[in-house]
């Protein structure tokens, strides 16, 4: 999988809902760590409540010896090392997205300086389809191949390896997707699933595999100066496929993040170049959105032995050459998104307020490559669950299933699979093959599941922002302490903050249909970006804003600017909580913090002085009820993180 860049603002305001955050007590203990109160009330809420944990975060402990986690390691790095050491044929077998062409590069660029001969063997994602397959180990066999090695793929491959075992090809499986009841066979398998409860490796996506065995290879070789170029491969698949970053991942990304700038790759290299990160630093944000997509687009339009050289050659300039053609696939996988979205739009908004609450649409012209993107930029946009489907041919079509938070796409399909050829998937993404005769029926079903989901959840779209954020404290200084955080991906997203009562000092519509703003508090402006923006032409004059923080670099400038997710008319100096049955109104009045209920009964409260807490003007202030009726009045009210 492939994030999706520039995540669209959510629609027009009336369609959000936004939950606050709970009130958070910070105690003093973590106020030495040296972080804003922002940021650690986020930390807070994110099950990071004492010091040994942000500390664990900001810096997670050493990997610890494979062996221990993984029974298989040992027998499949034995055979790899025979392999080496008789200059033995070996293929590795990928897959075609971000983290199986890294995944494949690793291995082949491992064995290679390690003696053995190794062979890129990704299927393509036209004509071959996901994973290994029988056609693909005999083709191999025939060419004398006795040691097959399945990166991010194959332990659903039962077909492929019961042919391996017929034909005498050993067969080494990576993989990290659900393992069947019913094993295939195989000489080793190195999985998530099958290490320890709670192990630290138990979150790797397939490049993070293929690492922990070409780590124990170099090492058993004597060859640990070969591991550089491996960790810089595995920084990359693992962001792409945006694997969780927790454990090891986190762990070998805050090692090898830092040192993937200076990478003697010439394809990554390369790859920066024409990415325009010649400066600044990079981060998992610029390999999620500028080097992952490029990388990606070869599997989705083109041949994936294309990333595998690029990733492997040791020339400059047929590097130069390979990257290029990759920025061309990009552009082209651009256009057709572009087209794509376009097309789905302007579908789903014929059906005015008819619309289903699941998209899917079909067009037998739509690329397979990159319906999965388009589905995720419709499910940001309209909040629904989304199905686009596209042509197979024989009378079938092949879809990507996208969907929000909440709506499990695994599930669904699970559900209706009488009625699909074949499915998959996880629960916020997955795909299936459907008959084209049974689409109408799949579609009243799915229809069906949405329905109940959204009576639960509420038709607007949810945003969450996870701590206040005054614009006065967007600074340097912020930001450094941001980036102590990092990396941020899977499991640890980069956060969302809010700012409540901006003024809008100015709006402009820039090409592309993005909204720039410049947001004023007290004397602090801010500028804003939303992107692709669909709520409408004029902002009301006071907002309150959702964004992630973001260093814009332009022109040899850099400047901070919020990136917006969500925006709503501010509810200016008094805002209505309802708990139940109950209403109450919030208001300020200098330093106090005024709540009236329906009868006009008041409740004031005051900063404490301690940890942020509020000091209650009322016989029974100390009451949990009022306690927290207070606190969320004050974050409703913009004055607490």
């Amino acid at each position: 999988m492939d994030p999706v860049s520039n995540p669209a603002v959510r629609p027009e305001a009336s369609e959000q809902h936004w939950q606050l955050p709970s009130p958070v007590a910070i105690a003093e203990p973590l106020r030495a760590l040296g972080l804003c109160e922002p940021l650690l009330a986020l930390l807070i809420r994110r099950g990071f409540s004492s010091p040994e944990a942000i500390a664990t975060l900001l810096d997670p402990p050493a990997a610890p010896d494979p062996a221990d986690h993984f029974p298989d390691l040992a027998p499949a790095v034995a055979r790899l090392q025979r392999a080496c050491q008789t200059g033995e044929a070996v293929a590795i077998c990928g897959d075609y997205d971000a983290d199986g062409m890294t995944s494949t590069a690793l291995l082949v660029g491992l064995l290679g300086r390690l003696g053995a001969r190794p062979v890129a063997a990704i299927p393509s994602r036209q004509d071959d389809g996901y994973g290994l397959n029988a056609a693909m180990v005999e083709r191999l066999a025939g060419e004398g191949i006795g040691l097959l090695v399945t990166v991010d793929n194959g332990i659903a491959a039962r077909e492929a390896l019961e042919r391996a075992r017929e034909l005498d090809v050993a067969v080494i499986v990576t993989d990290h997707h659900t393992i069947p009841e019913q094993r295939p066979p195989y000489l080793a398998l190195l999985h998530p699933a099958c290490t320890p409860e709670g192990s630290p490796y138990r979150g790797l996506a397939g490049v993070g595999l293929a690492y922990v065995l070409a780590r124990a290879l170099a090492e058993t070789q004597g060859s640990g100066q070969d591991l550089a170029m491996a960790l810089d491969l595995f920084c990359i698949g693992t962001i792409a496929d945006m694997a969780p970053l927790e454990g090891v991942n986190r762990r070998w990304l805050i090692d090898g993040l830092p040192r993937l700038k200076a990478s003697p790759l010439p394809g990554l290299q390369a790859l920066q170049q024409l990415a325009g990160l010649e400066e600044g630093a990079l981060d998992a944000g610029a390999v999620g959105f500028q080097l992952a997509p490029r990388i990606n687009a070869v599997g989705r339009l083109g041949d994936p032995a294309l990333v595998v050289e690029l990733l492997t050659t040791d020339d400059r300039e047929k590097a130069l050459e390979l990257a290029r053609e990759c920025e061309a696939l990009n552009r082209q996988r651009r256009e057709l998104c572009e087209a794509i979205e376009a097309e789905a739009v302007a579908l789903v908004l014929a059906d005015g307020e008819q619309r289903s609450p699941f998209l899917l649409l079909a067009q037998n012209h739509w690329h397979h490559g990159v319906i999965g993107i388009v589905a995720a930029r419709l499910v940001e946009c309209f909040g629904l669950p989304v199905a686009l489907l596209a042509s197979e041919g024989n009378g079938r079509l092949r879809a990507s299933v996208r969907a929000p938070r909440g709506f499990a796409v695994d599930r669904a399909l699970t559900h209706c699979g009488d009625l699909l050829e074949r499915f998959g998937g996880h629960p916020a993404a997955g795909g299936f093959t459907v008959r084209a005769e049974r689409v109408a029926e799949l579609h009243e079903a799915l229809n069906g599941l949405a329905s109940q989901w959204l009576e639960q959840r509420g038709a607007a779209v949810l945003v969450e922002p996870e701590a206040l954020l005054p614009l006065e404290r967007i600074d340097r200084a912020l930001w450094q302490q941001l980036q102590r955080l990092e990396p941020f991906g899977s499991g640890h997203p980069a956060p969302v903050f809010w700012s409540a009562d901006c003024r809008v000092v100015q709006q402009k519509e820039l090409r592309g249909g993005h909204l720039q703003l410049s947001l004023a508090q007290g004397e602090t402006r801010v500028r804003a970006i939303a992107w692709r923006w669909k709520g409408g032409d004029r902002l009301p004059p006071r907002v309150d804003v959702a964004y992630r923080l973001r260093l814009n670099r332009w022109q040899g400038e850099e400047r901070l600017q919020l990136e917006l997710v969500g925006l709503r008319p501010s509810g200016g100096d008094t805002v209505r909580l309802q708990r139940r049955d109950r209403t109450y109104w919030c208001s300020r009045e200098g330093e106090e913090l005024v709540i009236r209920n329906a009868a006009g009964e008041e409740l004031r409260g005051r900063p404490d002085g301690e940890g942020g807490g509020l000091q209650a003007d009322h016989p029974r202030g100390d009451h949990p009820y009022l306690q927290s009726l207070l606190q969320e009045a004050a974050l409703a009210l913009g004055l607490a993180a």
